[in-house]
């Protein structure tokens, strides 16, 4: 097995908000060579082009749901799929052949190539939670003709994808479930909770919260993020997942929104009020014992330190 510093990484998705900080962790802090897998539908070369001159950089511009024959490849980080409503649901076709053509074929050059992969699946799979907090044996509550289901079902499908190749293939997998994250390189309209107030704030616009503001949410700052998903595609035991990662720590999303206009004193912003969406999750807080357990994981950094660091970095972008 190659060591750490000779491994050849491939990242889909990998010149959007979480890709991006991927692939800088792993190009420069571990000394890797990553290739880049990106069609920029909701991605930007901007989240990347510090890493563009870099020899052990490579950039590839293709769509996932086409097959893709590479060498040599020893793991692959799948992050390739619209996450925010707003870009899932203006293409909802597209997006489920994105979670499921797209992981059949990162799964089928993984077997080819003998990497190992690491399906990034998304709290979403837990739908609207009738239990609080959300463990990996919670089967879920997911509306399977609904508005969110091309990216709910979806994610459940891929991850279903993953643990039969890796029963009838062989294949070396990892599944994570990734709670809300934010931080720096979020799209400013990618309709999140987090930068969507932010940039309201920033613009003097009113803060929009849907419902009345007492569904809950739990956020993690891309950092603790990004150690999470290294460890747990470093973690060479037995342990294949699924695991949650997310901060543990629960806000209503009034509680955010009174919390960025503190952090933006300058903003006359108000808060207003709007029909919640359909399906909208009531309840999200991960149960992060599973991590802490197999991969000695949890976020360190509190939401007021994040948000000082993501409101700085839309300060510049807006």
């Amino acid at each position: 097995m190659p060591t750490l510093r000779e491994k050849t990484i491939l990242v889909t998705g990998g010149a959007g908000f979480i890709g991006s900080h991927l692939c800088q962790e792993l190009l420069r802090e571990r000394g890797n060579k990553v290739i880049c897998l990106d069609n920029f539908f909701t991605g930007s070369k901007d989240n990347i082009k510090d890493l563009l001159e870099n020899p052990d950089f490579k950039l590839i511009e293709h769509d996932v749901t086409k097959p893709i024959s590479l060498e040599n490849i020893d793991q692959i980080y799948h992050l390739a799929c619209p996450a925010s409503p707003v870009h899932y649901q203006h293409n909802p076709i597209e997006t489920v052949r994105t979670n499921v053509i797209g992981t059949l074929n990162m799964l089928d050059l993984a077997k080819k190539t003998g990497a190992r992969i690491l399906q990034a699946s998304t709290s979403e799979i837990y739908g609207d939670p009738l239990e609080h907090p959300q463990s990996e044996s919670y089967l879920g509550n997911v509306n399977p003709v609904g508005i969110r289901a091309c990216y709910d079902e979806g994610k459940r499908c891929a991850e279903t994808l993953c643990a039969d190749y890796r029963r009838q293939r062989k294949v070396d997998i990892r599944i994570v479930r990734i709670f809300n994250t934010y931080g720096p390189n979020m799209h400013p309209n990618d309709g999140r909770v987090v930068s969507n107030f932010i940039v309201q704030a920033l613009k003097q616009e009113p803060i929009t919260i849907y419902g009345d503001g007492s569904q809950t949410r739990a956020f993690q700052y891309i950092d603790d993020l990004i150690g999470g998903l290294i460890k747990m595609m470093e973690n060479n035991s037995r342990f294949w997942g699924p695991v949650n990662l997310g901060n543990p720590k629960e806000f209503t999303v009034k509680e955010l929104a009174e919390k960025i206009l503190e952090l933006i004193p300058e903003s006359k912003s108000n808060i207003i009020y709007r029909d919640l969406p359909s399906d909208d999750p009531k309840k999200r807080k991960p149960d992060i014992s599973l991590a802490k357990e197999k991969l000695d994981w949890e976020p360190k950094i509190s939401l007021e330190d994040g948000l000082v660091k993501t409101i700085e970095y839309f300060k510049k972008v807006i």
